[in-house]
Order: structure tokens, then sequence, then C-alpha cells
């Protein structure tokens, strides 16, 4: 139950890169959105820094970057850091897509949350975010 004093949950949505394939973070978004939440997608071919300047002027709870062309160990690091400079360390930095395990494991390692590869429940993502920002941040 929400309280008057709180605020839906907010959850920006990315595709960065040459990616075109935004089918799957379209999906994520709508079932964030059934989930309660609210939800900002940013559209195709977004830089690191367009996300994490889109992120600050929407006062996002989480971040979720869908990435399905294989530059997750360069867009990944590159927002997180941006995300360090401006102060985001109370923003979930998450997403999805191609991404092999022990790249998951290396990106986890420098505060990259969970990643969830393609056929993940959508109710298993919401829950997640509902649970990290639940535990991180006051509102």
């Amino acid at each position: 139950m929400v309280t008057p004093l709180q605020r839906p949950i907010r959850v920006l949505v990315a595709k960065v890169g040459l990616d075109g394939h935004d089918r799957g973070a379209k999906v994520i978004a709508a079932a964030l959105r059934d989930a309660g939440m609210e939800v900002i997608y940013t559209g195709l071919r977004q830089t690191p820094e367009m996300v994490v300047n889109a992120a600050l002027q929407e006062d996002v709870d989480a971040i979720g970057v869908s990435i399905l062309s294989g530059a997750h160990m360069t867009v990944f690091p590159r927002i997180m850091a941006i995300m360090k400079e401006k102060g985001m360390d109370d923003v979930l930095l998450t997403g999805g897509g191609i991404i092999p395990e022990t790249d998951m494991l290396a990106l986890h390692e420098i505060g990259v949350g969970k990643l969830f590869p393609p056929g993940t429940r959508t109710d298993d993502i919401a829950t997640y975010i509902n649970e990290w920002v639940a535990s991180h941040r006051n509102f």
C-alpha cells in the first residue's frame, strides 16, 4: 500500500548505441508500468551521457538498459562512471539482453545490478527493482 508521502518507483528504460531492436525494451516498459511503476522510455540510439542526463532530469530510482549489440562491456561501465561522477549512488543500474554470464559477473563487480537474459519473467524483473529500491531509497 502506498502512503500519501510515497511515490511510484520511477524507471528509465534505455537503448544505447546502434542497437535498433527495441521490442524487448518496450515489453519490459509495459510490464513495469503494469506493476505500478512510472516508466520513461528514451527511444533508440542513446548515448550513455544522454541516458544519465535523462535519469537525472526525471529523478528516477532505476535505469534499465536493454542491449543486444554486444557492447555491454563498454556501455554499462561508461554509464556507471557517469552516474558516479554525478553522485547517483542511490540509483539502480540494471538491464538485460545478450550478455554472457562471465560478463554479467564482471559488470556486477563494478556496481551494475542484476542483469537479465532473454526469457526472464517480467514479474521477476519488477520484483527485483521493487526490492532494490525499497532497500536503497528513502522517499
